[in-house]
């Protein structure tokens, strides 16, 4: 069976959260958390001598999700990320801005900060996929970092 796919958005990281998860919540009731994700690749330059670039993500998820990101990610501790990249953009003091995160949709704890790596908690709730922002949330752009 031959199939085709014209296009894909998914996204997949491996990291440290740089703070812990920020936990809000719409006015109509429903969950949003914010992480800051640190992903590093390390090498060695023409010298021999270690080098290492740390990138930072911006990743937004929603609901049961957000809620089990505020409840058991803490500060340092290694995580997958799974998603989609998403664009945003808005108008501030006449200019077009924009940002790119990452909505993920599914969020797996690989250990704690020092940890090589680990499980979830037994009693940590199970998740379910959603991706998708409900559509009455505006977002706060005033608390971001650049």
């Amino acid at each position: 069976m031959a199939y085709s796919i014209s296009s894909m958005n998914k996204v997949i990281l491996i990291g440290r959260l740089g703070a812990d998860p920020e936990l809000k919540y719409t006015p109509n009731g429903t969950a949003q958390a914010k992480l800051n994700l640190a992903t590093s690749e390390r090498w060695k330059d023409k010298d021999g001598n270690n080098q290492e670039k740390t990138e930072w993500h911006r990743i937004i998820t929603w609901r049961r999700q957000a809620e089990f990101a505020g409840e058991w990610l803490k500060k340092g501790q290694l995580v997958c990320i799974e998603g989609k990249l998403q664009t945003r953009s808005w108008e501030e003091e006449g200019q077009k801005k924009y940002m790119t995160e990452v909505v993920a949709d599914n969020i797996t704890m690989l250990g704690s900060k020092g940890d090589s790596g680990g499980k979830s908690p037994d009693s940590a709730p199970k998740t379910e996929n959603s991706t998708e922002a409900p559509q009455d949330i505006e977002d706060d752009d005033d608390d971001l970092p650049f």
